[in-house]
C-alpha cells in the first residue's frame, strides 16, 4: 500500500521544492502540481470550470504516479483540499465534483505549508500581499483541524522546513 503525503499551502511556500527534497530523500517520486503545467499551456486567465479539469487531471496524474510506484512512499505537490480553497477563494463557490473526492480520497499524512518565506514573483502567482496570504493560510489551517488525517505545519527556512517534515513522514513510518 502506498503511503500518499501531501504538502499544501498557499502559494510561493516551498511545497514543490519540499515535494522534490522528500522524494529525493525517501528515494520515491513526487506528484507535481498539475495546475502551473495547465496554466502555462493555457494562460494564466482561468474560469471556475478551468478548475474542475485542474482537480480531475491533478487527480489523475497522482493515481498514474501511484499505479507505477514500487516504494511505500508517494509525495503529492496538491489535492483536493487545495482545489476547493482555490475555487472558494476565487469563485465562492467549489464544484461537488471536488468536495466528494475530498470525502473519497484517502492520505496518510499533511504537511501544510506556512508563509513565512518571502513570496517569489512568477507569471502564475497572483497573491503577493501579506493580507490575502494571511487569510488563506488560516483556511488552510482551519481544513487541517477540521478533518481527521494528521498533519504538521511546516515553518522556517527550507533545511528547517526539510528536517521537520523527514521528523513528521519517519514518525508517520513508524506506525505503520
Amino acid at each position: 500500500m502506498v503511503r500518499r503525503i501531501v504538502i499544501l499551502g498557499p502559494e510561493s511556500t516551498g511545497k514543490s521544492t519540499l515535494c522534490e527534497q522528500l522524494a529525493a530523500h525517501y528515494n520515491t517520486l513526487w506528484v507535481p502540481e498539475f495546475a502551473r503545467e495547465y496554466l502555462l499551456k493555457n494562460g494564466p486567465s482561468y474560469t471556475y470550470d478551468d478548475l474542475l479539469i485542474i482537480a480531475r487531471r491533478q487527480l489523475a496524474l497522482e493515481d498514474e504516479m501511484a499505479a507505477s510506484l514500487h516504494r511505500p512512499l508517494l509525495f503529492v505537490d496538491t489535492d483536493m483540499y487545495v482545489m476547493k480553497i482555490w475555487c472558494e477563494f476565487v469563485f465562492g463557490r467549489c464544484h461537488q465534483w471536488i468536495l466528494d473526492r475530498i470525502i473519497e480520497r484517502t492520505y496518510s499524512l499533511y504537511l501544510l505549508c506556512n508563509i513565512d518565506l518571502p513570496w517569489v514573483r512568477d507569471e502564475l502567482r497572483e497573491y503577493p500581499d501579506l493580507e490575502p496570504r494571511t487569510r488563506l493560510f488560516n483556511i488552510y489551517r482551519d481544513n487541517m483541524i477540521n478533518q481527521h488525517v494528521p498533519w504538521k505545519l511546516i515553518s522556517g527556512n527550507n533545511e528547517e522546513r526539510f528536517q521537520t517534515a523527514v521528523t513528521a513522514v519517519n514518525r508517520l513510518l513508524v506506525h505503520y
